[in-house]
Parts: C-alpha cells; sequence; structure tokens
C-alpha cells in the first residue's frame, strides 16, 4: 500500500461537507488501504440489546479526494485485494431481513473465527473466504447519503458479491473531488443476503483509483475479468429490475454501437439478473423496524459478447 487510512477515519454517511483524509491523484497506480470497523457487532455481542448498543452501524473509511473529478465523470475503483483480521460475525437485527419473523425479537450473535481453512460459520461448516466490499460509494451533490440504506445512484450499502478482488466498481462523481468512502466488508455473503447482515468482517480493502472523463452514470457498475454488472435500484423491486435491464440495453446500443434488436436478443439469450443487497432505494422511517428485503439488483452480460 502507498497510502493506509485506518478505521478511525470511519464516517456515518458519504458527504462532501467533511475534511477529506486524503487527496491522491488518479491514475497513477497508487494503492490505497482503507480499514473497516465491526465495532458495532462486537458490542451487539456483549450487550444482546440493540438499544443498549452505542456504536453506529457501518462506518465507510474515508473520504478520498480525487484531484480532477469532476461532476458528470466516473470514478473507476478497481480492487486489488481484501485482507479479513481473525473473526467475523453473524448477527440477527431484529426487525430486519427476510427471516425477522422466524428469528423474532431476539439478538443473536455469534463469532466466527477466520484463518487460513476458511470462514468457520458453524462447528461443521467452513466455507472458504470470499472477501467483498460491502460499503462504497461517492459524495451527493448536496447533504449526505446514507451507509445502510437506501443505496443511491452514487453507491452506498449496495452488498454486492462482486464488488470483490478483481472487480473494477464505477461510480458516478457528483461534486468536485468525488469524495469517496468504503466501508462495510464482508468474509463471506450469499447472494441476496437474507438477513440483511452477512458474515461481517473487520478488515482492510487496498485499492486503486481513476477518472473516466464524461462517463455519466445513473447507476453504479461493476467490471470484472469475464463480465459487465449493471447495479438496478428502484422501489418496488420489479423498478430496479427494469432501470438495471434499461441500463445494460444503453451500454450495448449508445456505448458499444449495437442496433436496437441485436441488444434485445443477445439480452434475452444470456442478459442474466439476480438479486443484489437488500438495501433498496427507499429511505427507512424510522430506520427501525424497516422493510429490506432484496430490492438491489445485478444484471450480468458476459464479456464474450462484445
Amino acid at each position: 500500500m502507498d497510502h493506509f487510512l485506518d478505521k478511525s477515519h470511519g464516517k456515518f454517511g458519504f458527504a462532501a461537507d467533511v475534511e477529506p483524509a486524503l487527496r491522491i491523484t488518479p491514475g497513477t497506480g497508487e494503492r490505497i488501504g482503507f480499514e473497516t470497523s465491526d465495532a458495532v457487532y462486537a458490542q451487539l455481542h456483549d450487550v444482546k440489546d440493540l438499544a443498549k448498543v452505542t456504536v453506529g452501524i457501518n462506518p465507510v473509511t474515508g473520504p478520498v479526494y480525487v484531484e480532477g473529478a469532476m461532476p458528470g465523470d466516473a470514478l473507476a475503483v478497481t480492487i486489488h485485494e481484501i485482507r479479513l483480521k481473525e473473526h467475523g460475525w453473524s448477527v440477527s437485527l431484529p426487525g430486519s431481513g427476510a427471516l425477522q419473523h422466524l428469528m423474532g425479537d431476539e439478538v443473536f450473535t455469534r463469532r466466527v473465527p477466520i484463518d487460513e481453512a476458511g470462514v468457520h460459520v458453524t462447528d461443521r461448516h467452513t466455507f472458504d473466504a470470499r472477501p467483498m466490499i460491502g460499503c462504497i460509494g461517492t459524495a451527493p451533490a448536496e447533504g449526505a447519503n446514507s451507509t445502510i440504506m437506501p443505496s443511491t445512484p452514487q453507491g452506498g450499502n449496495m452488498d454486492v458479491t462482486e464488488c470483490k478482488p478483481g472487480s473494477t466498481v464505477y461510480l458516478p462523481v457528483m461534486v468536485e473531488g468525488a469524495y469517496l468512502s468504503i466501508g462495510d466488508i464482508h468474509a463471506i455473503m450469499a447472494e441476496g443476503e437474507s438477513s440483511f447482515v452477512a458474515i461481517e468482517a473487520e478488515g482492510i480493502a487496498v485499492v486503486s483509483i481513476d477518472v473516466v472523463p464524461g462517463l455519466t452514470l445513473r447507476a453504479p457498475r461493476v467490471e470484472t475479468a469475464d463480465e459487465w454488472i449493471f447495479v438496478g435500484l428502484g422501489d418496488p423491486v420489479q423498478e430496479s429490475i427494469q432501470r438495471g435491464y434499461e441500463d445494460m440495453f444503453n451500454f450495448l446500443v449508445e456505448d458499444n454501437g449495437w442496433t436496437k434488436g441485436d441488444a434485445y436478443a443477445v439480452m434475452s439469450a444470456v442478459g442474466h439478473s439476480r438479486l443484489g443487497g437488500p438495501t433498496g432505494s427507499g429511505e427507512p422511517d424510522p430506520l427501525h423496524p424497516f422493510e429490506a428485503i432484496g430490492a438491489v439488483t445485478i444484471h450480468r452480460l458476459a464479456k464474450s459478447v462484445l
């Protein structure tokens, strides 16, 4: 790493009205380490009562001011590695997630060891780690975006499994400098995140940053070695699905010069979609209880068809 931002730089919002933790020049290949925090889960494990928790949920580390990034551009954030620490957490938050009625009102917590063998989710189940960034985003043009929900065009708590090492995440720039922040590392997460809380883990995400001038995005997108992934945001989830498909269609027709007929036919054949994270695009009021069940969608297109 060329730069390291420890978790003391954690904040509970994406905003441009704070002093940047770091200023960088994009396109240099310099690698920045963002350390994230799991303090809320550790405290919840001790007190077993949401009302007694004094630590905020989902802090994001940053922000990073990117020189030359201007509204109408996009950030390209390449994830090089995610370094996990020695344990993670499985937690049930009463009133949240698709299993809330089955888990009941009691807080469930489990400390999950992580070592070279994998992620020890139970005494019988050890899975290979699949670390990912749950919360990544830039600042909005005005005010602040939540680090919990909703997800926004600038990113946020999307909980998309493809935000992993080897991927590049593209985010809209809404303010000069972009103000990138990263948090909420997961050791492993099932697509759709049934519980609203994956196997959360403290760690360090190591990334580099580029600016793509004039790339105007209405939602984040992710590039892997083999696929382009378009994040759908909407409420209800059917709107999220439609928007994700529209972005894929426009990518083929407007950015790659395809005919509408070719784009339509190919998407019908190999344009796959599935649930991303559960944070959706609706603002909760109040925060607890809230509906957080599968409202972010992702839409995948193999690069081989381009």
